[in-house]
């Protein structure tokens, strides 16, 4: 039988979430793409809880959804700043690494986040 887009995507976050996984010290930022927004964590595993959360529901800027993405990046990082964040592990949940994921990413970065 063919592999589904769906089943193919988790069996890829199966395998990066079996490398990655975030401390107190530097926690994981984990990223949900749906098809209307885009949805950012940082969550520390070893408490199993959300830190900072950011969506693109609450990020009003862009016009195209690479430009709020970016936007969306930007603003969890200056809340994890708040919170002492510094650090993070880039978790992107079986997406590719381009488009709106590598545009959030990018933003996180611009917005002081190391990773």
């Amino acid at each position: 039988m063919a592999v589904t887009k769906a089943e193919r995507r988790l069996r890829i976050r199966r395998h990066i979430r079996s490398k990655v996984a975030g401390t107190s010290e530097r926690p994981r930022l984990s990223v949900f793409r749906s098809n209307t927004g885009i949805y950012a964590q940082i969550i520390d595993d070893t408490a199993g809880r959300t830190i900072v959360a950011a969506s693109s529901k609450h990020v009003t800027a862009g016009e195209t959804p690479v430009a709020t993405a970016a936007a969306v990046g930007k603003e969890l990082a200056s809340r994890a700043q708040e919170k002492g964040i510094t650090q993070v592990v880039f978790d992107r949940s079986g997406y590719l690494y381009h488009g709106r994921v590598k545009s959030l990413a990018e933003g996180a970065r611009e917005g002081g986040l190391k990773f």
